[in-house]
């Protein structure tokens, strides 16, 4: 049996040019060693498997090289690598120091490669400073870490830092079909993007998948055997599940998670699975972002017809909603119902309250009202519609004109002609927001008369006070006879009880302060005349405004309407004699005597 040799060692780059997805650093190095410029110290940092170590490698072996040598030589005595991770104390640097020293017995440099160099504690950096600052000229150090932050400035000042970024799932998608052909292994591009995918930028673990997936499948590898070999969701199931929140088929869309969590699947990873699948949807509705979507070109396809399917507003409300039940999963007691209910709310995102599907162009009111009156909707173009704008605020405001010199000959409209007037407006026909509606004439001058009558003025203004007041005298006209005028007598009780129960009514319709004079300030009968006293001149100029309003009350409350108010402003009885802390203690112990011993025992001030 031949020793197997794992694909990330067996095609680890030997050369700048095969070394994926790092073409800007490859490039800089490539330079600086043609134009002499490399410095003593380099600092790769970056994610894990993205070739940091690799480019040490080939860059010591590059930069001993003078064409001289076998193809084949890789100076392994000019190359030293140390791991920091278990050699991280002072003792270590200093051995490390005392052999930089020596100058190389083959080549022009002796390259150290400290590998995860943010291991090394604090003293073994500060050893390290001098060394690494001024290094002899046949020296050279490059400095491998994942975690940059870890390490301390005086060390990051003194190397020109390189900074690795993750490789593109293209990228590694390529690279993976290059290996596949020269392993001889039918490979479908979906399932080397989906290993792609499971490698989050790391080219040394996409390696490491493929293997794994190849012994499991052998020399034919599919994108179900991917699936089944990763234990991850395919597109296809995403493509199901947006296919029946569509047709808002919810019993079958449980049924299909049903089938999902019994394959071993965690509800977490399919919901988040799900948002992402939304993303690539809404990523496909605009060919400018059509470009961020990393997928094969047959499953583009299907991204491209589903995404006719689904609009951009629904799109949107499922993401929100399938990233609202990724946030609460981890905290929900019960997961299975939370992503549950996340379905049925996608499901129904389409749908209205009453189970109907919603339509592009709402309606304001439901066609089914216009069939029960006999009304046919229609729809009409967008200049039309403007046309008949504009008209109808022409003939509106040429009603609002007309309704003003009837408004003044007339204040008073019938309630009867109020009623058939809102009558004929309700039952004008409102056809939806995209259609225009034209009125009659008739019906828009009916409209505004109706506004302008129902318009009302505040209470606080003179003019309001002023025509208040007229009103009530047409309206006394319009009822009694105003040359037989009823004069029933009437008791002090009953007058009294009209003032407080026209000071309630004032309170319930939101006069508070009308409403709490006649409730404080109770009138007397003298004289067949009603006689009430105010402590201030305020409050008379108020109750006089609201005089107007009263008597109306007052004259049917007692069927008589000679009842004359005389009102009195005694600004005496309004004030109060303010006690001091120490008159109050007086009138204190006047009543009880003892006080002055409960005082002097707890040795109180007053």
């Amino acid at each position: 049996m031949e020793h197997f040799i794992v694909s990330a060692r067996k095609y680890r780059p030997q050369t700048f040019k095969e070394v994926v997805g790092q073409q800007a650093i490859t490039n800089t190095l490539l330079n600086a060693i043609e134009n002499n410029h490399l410095a003593q110290a380099l600092l790769f940092t970056g994610p894990r498997g993205v070739g940091k170590t690799s480019c040490a490698r080939i860059l010591a072996k590059t930069i001993n090289q003078d064409g001289n040598e076998h193809p084949d030589e890789d100076f392994a005595f000019n190359i030293f690598e140390l791991d920091a991770a278990s050699n991280n104390s002072v003792d270590d640097i200093r051995n490390l120091i005392d052999q930089v020293r020596i100058p190389p017995q083959v080549g022009k440099y002796k390259v150290y490669i400290i590998d995860e160099v943010h291991m090394l504690s604090q003293a073994a950096f500060n050893a390290f400073l001098k060394t690494l600052e001024e290094p002899p000229k046949h020296a050279i150090f490059i400095l491998a870490t994942t975690e940059k932050h870890k390490i301390i400035p005086t060390i990051l000042s003194r190397c020109q830092i390189f900074d690795f970024k993750r490789i593109t799932v293209t990228d590694a998608k390529n690279h993976l079909m290059q290996v596949a052909k020269q392993e001889g292994i039918i490979a479908e591009e979906d399932a080397l993007q989906i290993i792609a995918q499971k490698a989050d930028g790391a080219m040394r673990d996409a390696l490491s998948i493929f293997d794994r997936v190849v012994s499991f499948s052998g020399k034919n590898l599919t994108r179900q055997a991917v699936t089944e070999n990763l234990n991850v969701l395919d597109y296809e199931t995403y493509f199901i599940t947006t296919d029946l929140i569509l047709q808002n088929n919810i019993p079958q869309l449980l049924i299909e998670f049903n089938e999902i969590l019994a394959q071993g699947f965690d509800g977490h990873h399919f919901i988040a699975g799900l948002a992402s699948h939304f993303r690539d949807l809404l990523v496909c509705k605009n060919q400018a972002t059509i470009n961020l979507l990393e997928v094969g070109e047959q499953t583009k396809a299907k991204y491209l017809e589903q995404s006719q399917k689904a609009s951009s507003d629904f799109l949107i409300k499922g993401i929100d909603l399938a990233n609202d039940c990724d946030l609460k999963y981890k905290t929900s007691r019960n997961q299975r119902l939370l992503v549950e209910l996340c379905l049925m709310q996608l499901a129904s995102v389409l749908l209205k309250p009453d189970g109907e599907k919603k339509n592009d162009q709402p309606f304001i009111i439901s066609p089914s009202y216009f069939k029960e009156k006999g009304i046919k909707a229609f729809k009409i173009s967008r200049e039309t519609k403007e046309k008949a704008i504009h008209k109808s605020k022409e003939e509106k405001t040429v009603a609002v004109e007309q309704n003003r010199e009837i408004h003044k000959e007339s204040d008073i409209t019938p309630p009867e002609k109020v009623q058939e007037e809102k009558q004929e407006i309700v039952e004008a026909p409102i056809i939806s927001e995209n259609t225009a509606i034209i009125e009659a004439p008739a019906v828009i001058e009916k409209k505004s008369v109706l506004i302008a009558r129902e318009r009302k003025t505040s209470g606080l203004s003179l003019s309001s006070i002023k025509k208040k007041k007229e009103h009530e005298e047409k309206k006394v006209d319009s009822i009694v006879d105003p040359k037989n005028l009823p004069m029933e007598d009437f008791t002090e009780s009953q007058m009294q009880a009209a003032w407080v129960e026209y000071g309630k009514i004032q309170d319930k319709k939101g006069e508070r302060i009308i409403g709490s004079m006649f409730a404080m300030n109770i009138p007397v009968l003298k004289d067949d005349k009603i006689h009430l006293e105010l402590p201030n001149q305020s409050m008379k100029v108020d109750l006089e405004n609201a005089l107007p309003g009263f008597f109306q009350f007052l004259y049917k409350k007692l069927n008589n309407y000679s009842v004359e108010l005389v009102i009195t402003v005694n600004e005496e009885a309004s004030k109060k004699y303010a006690f001091t802390p120490q008159d109050k203690y007086e009138k204190l112990r006047e009543k009880n005597p003892l006080i002055d011993k409960l005082r002097s025992s707890f040795d109180l001030d007053i």
